[in-house]
């Protein structure tokens, strides 16, 4: 029997090395910060080793009020990330808490959302078109959001009235479930002695 499970929002934040440092700062204080409570804020940080502004950014994110919790490379560009550990990168925090990892290209973003994503939103910032098509073409989630917050990704947002839920699954409804997900279809055929 088909059953639609609406599954934790383990998102993350890809940081393209193409990005607009404005973009990407405002993108990922409002994934992270504008309600921490829910599935679709964002839990991950990836960003590209080639990215200028990674201080800048871990410090916007710090002065928020945001513990992050980063590799050896995230360490090393603020003072205040804390050690990640495997956990951190699985966890869904649902609280002022981000973890942080720097990645040597697009793909080994795409590569860490395959092993500790959740099928759920993953976002990307970046400027260049065969990144954001590779990108989109890569990750395996429910919304897919480029140059925008992963907290778009509800059913009032994409404009199907009140949600129930976020289907983080493939069968039958995937993303932001509205009434016609939940409702099935039954066939009245009519007829006055019809026969085929």
């Amino acid at each position: 029997m088909p059953v639609i499970e609406t599954g934790v929002g383990n998102c993350h934040v890809y940081v393209d090395a193409s990005a607009d440092a404005a973009m990407a700062e405002a993108i990922v204080l409002n994934a992270k910060t504008h309600r921490v409570s829910v599935c679709n804020a964002a839990e991950t940080l990836l960003v590209h080793r080639d990215v200028p502004f990674l201080p800048r950014l871990l410090a916007a994110l710090a002065d928020a009020g945001v513990t992050l919790h980063g590799d050896d490379a995230a360490r090393a560009a603020h003072e205040a990330v804390v050690p990640a550990t495997d956990e951190d990168w699985a966890t869904e925090y649902l609280s002022m808490d981000m973890a942080v990892r720097v990645v040597d290209d697009l793909p080994a973003a795409l590569e860490h959302i395959a092993q500790w994503g959740s099928g759920h939103s993953e976002a990307i910032v970046a400027d260049s078109a065969s990144a954001i098509t590779d990108f989109t073409a890569g990750v395996d989630a429910a919304a897919v959001l480029v140059n925008a917050s992963t907290r778009f990704t509800d059913g009032g947002e994409f404009g199907f009235g009140a949600e129930i839920g976020i289907s983080t699954q493939k069968l039958h409804a995937r993303g932001p479930l509205g009434l016609p997900e939940l409702t099935s279809t039954t066939y009245v055929v009519t007829g006055i002695g019809h026969t085929r």
